[in-house]
């Protein structure tokens, strides 16, 4: 009987329906940061990779990548990282991947880039142009070209006595000719050595310091000499002469490996340059900052809250995208 009972124990046993597995415990997911008060408009995605962006020692390149930041991160759900980086350093490490985007390169100093890496290696892509054509060139005050008219062009700097109106302690006898970063693209050395000219190439380390350098001179009326460029809202701060050096031509713009270039710096149509592996990788990114483009007139009033206002590069940014929707909209559709 004991047996029986055993037996019919364990046959009831048996025929229980046991639980069914259950899967893993899934993480909640995370809220958005605090910060983003406005990154609820895009839906979030775990799966979507962060979004590298080449931020340039300059402001407009900075304004540009903060413009992005906004768009990609609030419109279509993505991360952006931003990388500090000099223009040369970007093309390498958009070749491998570890950036996946520079929005404004200037191509007179990066014909070589463009040869290597998106003609013949095709490992990084021409992203479009951004919508701006800069111009490099050589600027004194314009109180200066009054009183001294031959310095409107490089001949007079072929005259000592003119040139060292320019010179510091630093030169000595001859002129100062102010450079910025000493990560930007310059032919200024090989100009004034082919040029003959008075002058001696002094790096002032960035931007800001040549901007320093130049209100210095203007608030004493002193001369200086410097490079600059346009877009940029120096040009309405202050009354500035581009000096006229020779014309700018291929053949000039052949002989730079060599050092040979004797001539001004060409206009700049503004471009960007995107890692190959970002269109398969985050295609809304992709197409995005495929479209991003907007007029010099827009960079400049961003340059100018920032310079002239005091305004950090996001807060000017934010305000752009605020007042401009009908520029940004067509980039994410």
């Amino acid at each position: 009987v004991f047996l029986c009972l055993v037996l019919t124990s364990l046959i009831i046993s048996a025929c229980v329906a046991q639980p069914a597995a259950q899967p893993a415990a899934q993480p909640a997911a995370e809220p958005a940061a605090s910060g983003d008060t406005q990154a609820a408009a895009a839906p979030a995605s775990a799966e979507k990779p962060v979004i590298k962006l080449a931020v340039n020692p300059w402001t407009g390149s900075a304004l540009n990548v903060a413009v992005a930041k906004i768009i990609l991160e609030e419109k279509l759900g993505y991360t952006v990282e931003r990388i500090d980086i000099d223009e040369f350093g970007q093309f390498p490490a958009l070749a491998t991947g570890d950036l996946h985007a520079t929005l404004e390169v200037w191509p007179s100093g990066h014909a070589e880039d463009k040869k290597n890496y998106i003609d013949e290696q095709k490992v990084v892509e021409d992203g479009g142009p951004l919508g701006i054509t800069g111009g490099i060139g050589w600027y004194v005050p314009s109180y200066v070209v009054q009183e001294h008219p031959e310095l409107a062009t490089w001949e007079g700097f072929k005259n000592a006595d003119l040139a060292k109106l320019f010179a510091t302690a630093e030169t000595g006898d001859k002129g100062q000719f102010l450079q910025g970063d000493p990560s930007w693209v310059y032919f200024d050395a090989d100009i004034i050595k082919n040029l003959g000219l008075e002058l001696q190439v002094v790096q002032a380390g960035s931007e800001d310091a040549v901007k320093a350098a130049v209100d210095a001179a203007y608030s004493r009326k002193e001369p200086v000499l410097f490079y600059f460029w346009t877009p940029h809202v120096i040009h309405a701060k202050y009354e500035m002469t581009r000096v006229k050096l020779p014309d700018y031509s291929e053949e000039c713009a052949a002989k730079a490996t060599s050092g040979g270039v004797d001539c001004d710096y060409p206009p700049d149509v503004l471009y960007k340059a995107f890692w190959t592996g970002l269109k398969d990788a985050a295609p809304e990114a992709y197409n995005m900052l495929k479209k991003m483009s907007y007029s010099e007139k827009d960079q400049v009033s961003m340059i100018g809250e920032v310079e002239l206002n005091s305004k950090s590069v996001d807060d000017a940014a934010r305000a752009w995208v605020d007042a401009n929707e009908a520029v940004w909209s067509g980039w994410v559709k």
